[in-house]
């Protein structure tokens, strides 16, 4: 029997040509694929022998435990599987990769690792701006809105980075989140969401801080979502030709 084992792949922002060489190169070689809800479901054309099992995992819907993906992927591997665990963006970006190496490396179960398009790019290639910017910022900071307990990040000290915030799954938290940060930033801090980045779903918008919350909610957007702040956007601002202050004004194109 063959020697099995786990790859834990990124399928970037949902756009198959944006997988890298390597990444088509595994899937042809896979005999089980995981696959993430938020993953091009079209990414299991390219493992036609792979047997192909959907793990969906949605923040505020009902998701594949953790606990159990982690014991599939063991013992597929174990039986002598080459088991590619497939996850939307790059897969060491808030994709519970670290837990997953984890109990796999506990098991003895062999891992790698493909890198991909995490879908802050893709949106920030959306907006047409670079996520750093020597006349705006020294960095980006990439930051979920909320930790496993359900608490949220220290909004306060992430102002004071000066970086780009690329703030993932904060969508359903964008008054709180807002709320927080305008205590530390001025309301006409260059903002922007970009739902469903680097898809033919994309929509795109660029505003203030002051007006974030209330724009993306006036203009419908919803999960999946990036919300990007900082002085940087304002490039974006500048590209589209406009920089809003009115929800009506607001661009919000469809890709």
């Amino acid at each position: 029997m063959k020697n099995g084992k786990v790859t834990l792949l990124s399928a970037g922002p949902g756009a198959l040509d944006l997988l890298t060489l390597r990444a088509a190169r595994v899937l042809g070689e896979a005999d089980v694929l995981l696959v993430d809800d938020l993953a091009n479901p079209e990414i299991a054309t390219l493992a036609p022998q792979a047997r192909v099992i959907a793990v969906g995992k949605r923040g505020g819907c009902r998701s594949t435990p953790q606990a159990f993906i982690e014991r599939m992927m063991c013992r597929f591997a174990k039986r002598g599987a080459h088991v590619v665990r497939v996850k939307g963006g790059d897969a060491l970006m808030f994709g519970r990769a670290g837990e997953e190496m984890t109990a796999l490396r506990r098991a003895g179960v062999p891992v790698e690792i493909v890198n991909g398009i995490s879908s802050a790019f893709a949106a920030a290639a959306g907006l047409g701006m670079s996520l750093t910017h020597r006349d705006h910022c020294a960095g980006v900071t990439f930051v979920t809105a909320h930790r496993q307990d359900g608490s949220a990040p220290n909004w306060a000290a992430l102002a004071a980075t000066g970086t780009t915030l690329a703030i993932y799954m904060g969508l359903h938290r964008v008054e709180a989140l807002s709320a927080t940060l305008l205590a530390h930033l001025d309301a006409d801090t260059p903002a922007g969401a970009v739902q469903w980045a680097g898809t033919q779903q994309e929509r795109r918008m660029v505003t203030t801080l002051g007006r974030l919350a209330a724009d993306v909610r006036a203009q419908g957007f919803a999960s999946p979502a990036i919300l990007l702040v900082g002085g940087a956007v304002g490039e974006a601002a500048a590209g589209m030709g406009v920089m809003s202050e009115c929800a009506e004004e607001v661009v919000a194109r469809a890709a």
